[in-house]
């Protein structure tokens, strides 16, 4: 028991000092924010965000959107060129540090987007859902199929475990 307050104390401690402007590398360069297990957040190491970043980018792509991937969208916004916009769909708010490329998402309304989320406007979309349900896989690929245009290549990254589930959710839609 004791160990678990002291998380829950080390926790509200790392976000006090994020809100405060604390946590070194706030800001719009490149966010320092912990995942959250309660929202089913789980970063990439760099080897994973590097080689999802250079895929995004391979072929030339300038408007990408990445749906609950925030790690990735900071590896991008390190790596993209001058002409290239990505924009970051997330449920959890405190990426609107981020500013105008910060879209709140919440899965549950998939289509719910502002205007500047266009439909079939995107060269790549980049999808890692935080559950695995049935409806969440669902829902997120109803957002992909608004935002990305026709015959594109998706990138996505999937458990190997849940592969074979998840393809069947995306061949019914």
């Amino acid at each position: 028991m004791a160990a678990l307050q002291e998380f829950y104390t080390e926790q509200e401690e790392r976000q006090r000092r994020f809100e405060a402007g604390a946590i070194e590398g706030a800001g719009a360069g490149g966010v320092a924010i912990e995942e959250d297990w309660k929202l089913s957040q789980f970063w990439y190491d760099d080897k994973t965000a590097v080689t999802l970043a250079k895929e995004a980018l391979d072929g030339g792509s300038r408007r990408i959107a990445c749906i609950s991937c925030p790690t990735l969208y900071a590896k991008l916004l390190q790596l993209k060129p001058a002409d290239c916009e990505i924009f970051l769909l997330e449920y959890d708010t405190r990426f609107a540090v981020y500013g105008d490329s910060f879209v709140f998402y919440d899965y549950t309304s998939p289509l719910e987007l502002p205007e500047t989320m266009e439909e079939k406007s995107f060269d790549v979309v980049v999808a890692d859902p935080p559950y695995l349900s049935e409806e969440c896989l669902q829902k997120t690929a109803q957002t992909i199929n608004f935002l990305a245009k026709e015959k594109n290549h998706f990138v996505y990254r999937w458990w190997v475990i849940t592969e074979i589930r998840v393809c069947g959710s995306f061949q019914r839609l």
